[in-house]
């Protein structure tokens, strides 16, 4: 696989940015048919850090209501990226 078709986008939420600074964890949305080994190299080539540990998760679908009627949103794959002590990924720099 493809860098761009393994790692989607990293994911920003408070939830997310506040165990970045002290864990140095940092999550993304992933390929749904990448595994581990894909992402802490994509993540190791695309950032140039070092990977101590990948933790990958399905988020499923929510239903919701559109235009009249309830539709399924997809499900999607989550990681969470442990670096090693030391490393950082800027995100949003000079932001």
């Amino acid at each position: 696989m493809h860098l761009y078709e393994v790692l989607r986008r990293p994911l920003i939420t408070e939830k997310n940015t506040a165990i970045q600074a002290p864990q140095g964890k940092y999550a993304f949305k992933v390929g749904a048919e990448a595994n581990k080994e894909q992402i802490k190299q994509a993540v190791e080539k695309a950032f140039n850090v070092g990977v101590i540990q990948v933790n990958v998760m399905t988020v499923p679908g929510k239903e919701r209501r559109l235009r009249g009627r309830w539709v399924m949103s997809p499900s999607w794959k989550k990681a969470i990226v442990t670096l090693k002590p030391g490393d950082k990924i800027e995100l949003f720099g000079g932001v």
